[in-house]
């Protein structure tokens, strides 16, 4: 807090180094202690950071994407395995039609340029989509699968874009899968339990998230990983997606390494 509000009186051509110090010193920090292995993210606040500047909300969804590839950066750089997008929910669809459209073609070009984005490839990213997938434009879900198909033996970081995607959703359909094998006799139902559950969703054999970040000032988790994020911490920042710093995330990391995690205990 008393970073922040000296640096209002600071001139830019010191206060940028200054916060190059204050993030090297927060990495060396952060590294010394465990790093979280998933961090969930919900990208909150393109639309009005659009709006905040007179632009269309267009705008706001293609700085968002920037900065969300920044921020794999920062992930990458501290050691997290895997980062959780929150891109585009069920309700999303929703909205104006124009804007649906503008998004669905900013994922199929992302997604697409997975197979060959540098980035990708030197830091052995894994690219996935979770979500109701079969919502989706043919050219979307044809994108996803060219990204996945690229990225699938990559093993140093996971990237899960969530799109089309539900939290209550992806429970129910866990459980349907779960009552299928039932009435196929594969499972016994005093076999079903939170393990089982797990198993069955869209975040299968990956960690449950450590950390749930969410931007744009609302204190809510709007559906996201509900059943991943029983025991994960939560962190709401005033701040709009595309104008979260680095030094806002390793913040968020470091004051996680501070937190005493019980685990419902």
């Amino acid at each position: 807090m008393f970073f922040s509000s000296l640096s209002k009186n600071i001139p830019h051509f010191i206060l940028g180094p200054a916060y190059r110090i204050y993030e090297k010193n927060l990495i060396s920090e952060i590294k010394e202690e465990r790093v979280p292995s998933h961090v969930g993210l919900i990208m909150d606040g393109n639309r009005r950071f659009a709006a905040s500047k007179g632009l269309p909300s267009y705008f706001g969804h293609e700085m968002g994407m920037k900065k969300a590839e920044e921020l794999l950066d920062w992930a990458n750089e501290i050691g997290i395995k895997v980062v959780t997008l929150y891109a585009f929910s069920t309700e999303n669809f929703k909205r104006d039609s124009e804007e649906v459209k503008y998004i669905m073609d900013m994922l199929e070009r992302k997604f697409r340029e997975a197979a060959t984005n540098k980035k990708i490839i030197d830091n052995r990213v894994r690219v996935k989509a979770i979500g109701n997938i079969s919502l989706l434009p043919e050219n979307v879900k044809e994108a996803i699968n060219e990204g996945e198909a690229a990225t699938e033996k990559y093993d140093n970081m996971t990237l899960n874009i969530c799109v089309a995607y539900g939290g209550r959703m992806e429970i129910i359909e866990a459980i349907k899968r779960i009552l299928d094998s039932c009435n196929g006799g594969g499972v016994d139902p005093e076999e079903i339990d939170a393990k089982l559950l797990s198993e069955n969703l869209f975040t299968k054999g990956l960690p449950d998230p450590d950390i749930i970040i969410r931007t744009g000032g609302e204190v809510r988790l709007s559906n996201f990983l509900l059943f991943q994020s029983a025991y994960a911490e939560l962190f709401f920042l005033n701040v709009y997606f595309p104008l979260i710093r680095k030094i806002d995330f390793l913040r968020v990391i470091r004051d996680f390494q501070r937190r005493n995690r019980r685990f419902g205990r």
